[in-house]
């Protein structure tokens, strides 16, 4: 079955995220990876929702950290959508990690996976971009982020947000980073895409 409203990718990405899409439903039925309630519409409401993403990378950009990867959303979408990326997928979930595996070996698609909580991430690789989706409010993703910072002044994140994501944005103060530029989301009206530069490695909202 071909996905509905592909974006312009070619037919080898489709086939891809095809085979991704496959095995997310296969193994629904014994690990809970999406929101049951997700399932019916899982192209539009995680697939897109993370291909959007890539719009948005810096072109510089070459190594990426998807933190709380879960299911890969949006960490291995990247990776298919951009094989030239370097991407990290942490998750603390073993069952999770051995799903990201097949999708990776599946779909050929390479990643590295870090089975550990993000705390306790520990790799010599230095993030360009940081992504997370529906992890956690912006104020542990800004703590979550600031010792990567230390290591890379450019470091920029990049976070799909919901209808709340005004309050987030209040509730962090104007000292956490220098820049949030706000784009709206293709799979939700209320929604937007963060994309946060300048950030203070010395504030800390957890």
């Amino acid at each position: 079955m071909v996905l509905p409203s592909v974006p312009d990718v070619s037919r080898e990405t489709v086939y891809r995220l095809e085979v991704y899409r496959d095995a997310l439903l296969k193994w629904q039925r014994a690990v809970n990876l999406i929101s049951p309630s997700t399932v019916a519409d899982v192209w539009n409401r995680h697939f897109l929702d993370s291909m959007q993403l890539a719009s948005f990378l810096p072109a510089a950009a070459r190594t990426i950290f998807d933190f709380g990867s879960g299911a890969g959303f949006p960490g291995m979408v990247l990776a298919i959508l951009c094989p030239n990326l370097s991407v990290h997928l942490v998750e603390s979930d073993q069952k999770k990690c051995s799903f990201l595996s097949t999708v990776s070996r599946e779909t050929k698609t390479p990643v590295l996976i870090h089975n550990c909580r993000i705390e306790a991430l520990n790799t010599k690789a230095i993030p360009d971009v940081i992504t997370a989706r529906a992890l956690a409010d912006l104020g542990h993703l800004l703590a979550y982020a600031a010792p990567w910072r230390k290591v890379n002044p450019e470091l920029v994140l990049l976070l799909p947000k919901g209808e709340n994501f005004t309050n987030e944005l209040k509730n962090v103060g104007p000292d956490c980073f220098a820049q949030c530029e706000e784009f709206p989301s293709i799979t939700d009206k209320k929604a937007r895409i963060l994309r946060i530069s300048g950030l203070n490695p010395d504030v800390h909202n957890a």
